[in-house]
């Protein structure tokens, strides 16, 4: 799987539990709770099918406020990227990253700061 194989390999991700994941003809659905090396927690849920792949991204501080969380649910069209978008400070923006890698490499670089 591989938003695991990520996990496993980036050195910010201190360790990891995965709390569900089933897999179905054509799909899975998958919810992790990942820490990271500067205690902040990184909440993942995806489900994927043949026609769809909803996720969500949430990474929020040690008093669980939310710092930034990526996601494809459909609402904010005004959103260049849409589906995918970004919450950040109150903002909806716009999202590049989109898988596992690509989010960690925002995550890196704003713990490095």
């Amino acid at each position: 799987m591989e938003i695991i194989r990520c996990l496993k390999k980036n050195n910010v991700v201190k360790d990891f539990e995965v709390l569900a994941f089933e897999i179905f003809e054509g799909g899975f659905y998958i919810k992790i709770k990942a820490t990271l090396i500067d205690n902040t927690e990184l909440h993942i849920r995806e489900y994927s099918d043949i026609n769809e792949r909803d996720y969500s991204y949430h990474w929020q501080d040690s008093n669980n406020k939310l710092l930034i969380r990526w996601d494809n649910s459909e609402h904010h069209k005004q959103v260049e990227t849409y589906p995918h978008h970004v919450h950040s400070d109150d903002n909806i923006l716009p999202s590049y990253a989109i898988s596992c890698e690509e989010i960690l490499k925002v995550i890196v670089g704003k713990i490095s700061t």
